[in-house]
């Protein structure tokens, strides 16, 4: 296949919506068909989210055909399947750049066009956000309409019920659809559901049930006999008792691959009152078979020739950090028949796969619910259990609050494995672990700790789940500086640093304090600058005594982490200074007061001056403002 638009006579003449729906219904299949298509192409050349994007094709074709964006407002949850949406948003000829620095975004993103009304990353957020649309689109009273996209695995999380419960309590007018990719879907059964959701969303279906519903209101016994039937048909013609007891009209399931049918009831849906709920079938990889079979494998693609049956083989490398993690879960399961492993939707990306299979009892996986992750874990540690929370720096912002109240405030031994702390790369702001050491060093009873390479992360993990207290083990996406991994497991001194070099110059003595896996960059630097470096290993408590010897044979100190500086492990060295009368020119290297874009993990390293090169400069240039 290839990305020349002018092989794709439908989709280039496609640069806006408005285009789009200048099309007879007829042609709709062919769009979808070219769309897909082209969809393929340009992500098997360029790398991506792949998978959700081509199961969401003729969804996105009835979308954006039915509703007049971006007047109407369509809000794409969580955003990996949002590519064929930007590419007939006005963004096809970009769709190349996407994921890469200073390219597209990798999700829907407001400042990047009108058409993106809801800036996206974590999931479960499009309903409350949709609702908090439609109730400004009734103050307006010009005809907006509201739609939200959510699918089967971001519908999990409870902040999404909260949402469908408040919607189905104001009534006010919206859509969502739920694209439901989790099973196949048969021709019959497919033709089937079309044929009743059509039924279903019709307006004459529709007055003579509420008109029905009307009249026998006024007569308890009858009312009470009808709802009760209303239930029974309901249950053998929908599974959607579950919406309608929230308070939404549910229509579905349809086939969400007949993009003539998703018209059609869309059409009928347009205009219906109050909160409806549309639920599609769709295949996720649809189109292409390899990732039909695997949707999990082609989730996000790199670079791959779309006629070969698998995708590249990864180059051998030293292991990532998430399978250090997996090794040390099962080896540890070994020793420990109490340690419970639970992760909210992330087996895959955590390196948990081998452990779920080797030790299912003690493994789960709770959907895309991670303040019930950490409360679970809460429960299993007051009844003597040894659970590890594996979540992502990101993910755990959304369970601080239980991080908080249920965990540390009870002193309760639960392990946190935060993987995908510090810069990320290409999924950008919404996924960049740049927060967590701020977010966390202010909690009570907590131990924080930051490796500086794959074996230390092996022995800190070890180290967290032997202590009777809340620890967290925090460490980067990717692999670390191919350090020799120990299968020992030893625990560490709790709160004690290590110098891994000593300067030997007798002027302007510089001395590093790194904190987590940017120890290779300083330990570069160190050796430029000939400059003493401190592995600190814990952010908290910190190593008050090695910070003392630093500060009182160095002239400079130089703090270095892959965190946002403020109020992050470089701001805990200045109150423990601060503590103990010591003055001395300090400067905190980390992340900036800005959310950090998308781009490879080393380019934006580079852009942030915490490479080694980087490093250097500004501390030279710090030494140098200060006379």
């Amino acid at each position: 296949m290839s990305t020349d638009i002018n092989r794709y006579p439908r989709l280039r003449l496609i640069n806006e919506p408005e285009e789009l729906r200048s099309l007879p219904l007829s042609e709709l299949p062919d769009v979808a068909k070219e769309l897909r298509d082209f969809l393929l192409a340009s992500v098997s050349q360029s790398s991506g989210h792949f998978a959700s994007g081509l199961g969401a094709v003729e969804l996105t074709v009835a979308l954006h055909y039915v509703y007049n964006t971006p007047f109407d407002k369509l809000i794409w949850d969580v955003g990996h399947q949002a590519y064929p949406h930007k590419i007939l948003t006005g963004r096809r000829d970009q769709i190349s750049s996407i994921r890469q620095q200073n390219g597209l975004h990798p999700f829907p993103w407001r400042e990047e066009s009108e058409y993106d009304t809801l800036s996206v990353g974590h999931s479960s957020t499009s309903i409350s956000a949709a609702l908090g649309i439609a109730i400004a689109a009734e103050k307006e009273a010009a005809g907006r309409k509201s739609v939200a996209v959510i699918g089967d695995g971001a519908i999990t999380a409870g902040m999404a019920f909260e949402a469908m419960n408040h919607a189905g309590h104001i009534k006010k007018d919206m859509l969502v659809v739920l694209n439901d990719n989790d099973m196949s879907i048969s021709e019959n059964v497919g033709a089937l559901n079309s044929h009743l959701a059509k039924i279903l969303s019709g307006s004459v279906y529709t007055s003579f049930r509420e008109g029905g519903k009307k009249i026998l209101s006024s007569v308890p016994p009858i009312k009470e006999f009808a709802s009760k039937a209303e239930e029974h048909l309901k249950g053998m013609l929908a599974p959607g008792t579950i919406f309608e007891e929230l308070g939404f009209n549910y229509i579905g399931p349809i086939d969400g691959h007949d993009v003539v049918g998703l018209v059609n009831t869309l059409k009928n849906m347009r205009n219906l009152k109050g909160p409806q709920l549309l639920h599609v079938i769709t295949k996720k990889g649809k189109g292409y078979q390899p990732a039909e079979n695997d949707p999990i494998g082609y989730h996000a693609v790199p670079k791959f020739d779309l006629t070969k049956t698998e995708l590249p083989a990864k180059k051998a490398s030293s292991p990532t950090y998430s399978k250090v993690f997996g090794d040390w879960l099962c080896d540890m399961a070994e020793q420990d028949d109490k340690l419970m492993a639970i992760t909210p939707a992330m087996r895959e990306g955590s390196g948990m796969v081998k452990f779920s299979k080797a030790y299912p009892n003690q493994y789960f996986d709770v959907a895309i619910a991670e303040q019930h992750a950490v409360t679970l874990a809460t429960g299993m540690a007051i009844e003597g259990l040894n659970p590890v929370v594996a979540i992502y720096s990101t993910f755990l912002q959304r369970g601080y609050d239980q991080l908080i109240h249920d965990v540390a405030l009870q002193n309760l031994p639960v392990l946190f494995a935060v993987d995908r702390a510090g810069i990320v790369g290409a999924d950008g702001p919404t996924h960049q672990g740049t927060f967590d050491l701020s977010y966390l060093r202010c909690i009570p009873n907590l131990v924080i700790m930051a490796p500086s390479d794959e074996n230390e992360c092996r022995q800190m993990l070890y180290t967290g789940h032997r202590l009777n207290q809340p620890a967290v083990v925090r460490y980067p996406r990717g692999t670390g500086p191919n350090a020799s991994i120990e299968s020992e497991m030893t625990a560490l001194e709790v709160g004690k640093a290590r110098q891994l070099k000593q300067s030997s110059s007798s002027a302007k003595k510089i001395a590093i304090l790194n904190f987590g896996t940017l120890c290779h960059y300083a330990t570069e630097a160190a050796e430029i600058l000939n400059a003493s470096l401190y592995d600190m290993r814990f952010v908290k408590p910190l190593d008050t005594n090695a910070i003392k010897q630093a500060a009182m044979q160095h002239d400079y100190l130089i703090t270095l982490e892959d965190n946002c500086i403020a109020g992050g492990a470089g701001s805990a060295v200045l109150e423990s200074l601060a503590t103990s009368g010591l003055n001395i020119p300090c400067l905190l290297l980390g992340v900036p007061d800005e959310f950090v874009k998308h781009g490879a993990q080393t380019d934006i390293y580079q852009q942030l001056k915490l490479d080694s090169h980087g490093i250097v400069e500004q501390i030279n240039g710090f030494i140098a403002s200060q006379g």
